[in-house]
């Protein structure tokens, strides 16, 4: 390599690195999966080095990689299925009694790890926790690839129609017209103002999580009933069904989880999708080894959602421990 070319190399990474966590944020929403967001954020930095020497700074840095990674995105995106939640089948609430379906086969939604977990290092700068929030998420997923890439461009990065258009290879016309069915669709699918959540790092949503880590790990489940909603739902992919009263989670968590006795099940606060979360550790023989990770919309009151991730390889990409 020349001294010129290795130069070229270390101002690409010194001006491109500290967007990585938000072009991870970026894929994230486009595709609904971590895993998916990792890969295609390393393939924009590969088509983004393979093209700096042709970047003339007509856009800034940020703006060129968010239109590299957008349509990196479309491109994968093309011919996928979806990836939903559960309660996102179109099914009704499940019987908590019945025996569950298992489906891996089906491409799920995805939690993602916080990325703003170093608010001292400016190179974070995703979006607010509402662009990242797992209903937000999975209503994205309604929507076609191009219509997620335009409302995702227009109402979370805040671009002007006409950047829309020059990035996707459209007009300014289509993209109003996109963005106008990206957000009625949304309206129908998507949680709705009145949905606040609080916020993580706070103390009624700390004491709520510390109380809800305490009943199973004290194995007192049926402490849970005053820690839902009435209309608490609880999903846990990949199964298909999903539950919706206090009621009938204690009900499903008593016939189907594993646990028997206190201490049988270990929980790690900790944050996924800008929300509080746990992730649970079930004994087996003299360790506990990963269960599930349990991404929460609380109140400052309340649980009134619950997704737990059966997906055991989540744990390392949260930084989480093999094993306690």
């Amino acid at each position: 390599m020349s001294v010129l070319a290795e130069h070229s190399d270390r101002e690409f990474s010194a001006q491109a690195e500290p967007y990585r966590r938000e072009l991870l944020a970026h894929c994230y929403r486009m595709t609904g999966s971590l895993h998916d967001a990792e890969d295609l954020v390393q393939e924009t930095f590969l088509r983004a080095w393979k093209s700096y020497e042709r970047f003339e700074g007509k856009s800034s840095m940020r703006t060129w990689l968010h239109r590299i990674a957008t349509n990196t995105c479309l491109t994968a995106l093309e011919g996928r299925q979806r990836r939903p939640l559960p309660a996102g089948l179109g099914t009704p609430s499940s019987d908590p009694t019945a025996e569950l379906v298992e489906r891996r086969e089906v491409p799920w939604l995805e939690p993602l790890p916080d990325l703003t977990a170093d608010p001292t290092d400016p190179s974070v700068i995703v979006g607010s926790r509402e662009s990242v929030r797992l209903a937000f998420v999975a209503a994205l997923q309604h929507l076609s690839p191009r219509q997620r890439a335009v409302l995702l461009l227009r109402d979370v990065l805040q671009w002007r129609a006409s950047e829309v258009a020059e990035a996707i290879g459209t007009t300014t016309v289509a993209v109003n017209s996109l963005l106008q069915r990206a957000r009625s669709q949304l309206d129908a699918v998507g949680p709705s103002a009145d949905d606040a959540l609080a916020a993580p790092e706070s103390p009624e949503a700390q004491d709520l999580l510390a109380r809800y880590i305490a009943a199973f790990e004290t194995y007192d489940i049926d402490r849970l009933v005053e820690l839902f909603t009435a209309e608490a739902v609880w999903e846990m992919p990949p199964y298909t069904g999903w539950y919706q009263g206090p009621r009938a989670i204690i009900t499903l968590i008593h016939q189907q989880c594993p646990a028997e006795s206190p201490g049988d099940m270990r929980l790690l606060p900790l944050v996924a999708n800008g929300q509080p979360a746990a992730a649970m550790y079930m004994r087996a023989g003299e360790a506990h080894l990963p269960f599930q990770l349990h991404v929460l919309d609380m109140s400052t009151e309340r649980v009134s959602h619950v997704v737990a991730f059966l997906d055991h390889t989540l744990f390392a990409k949260f930084g989480l421990p093999e094993r306690l």
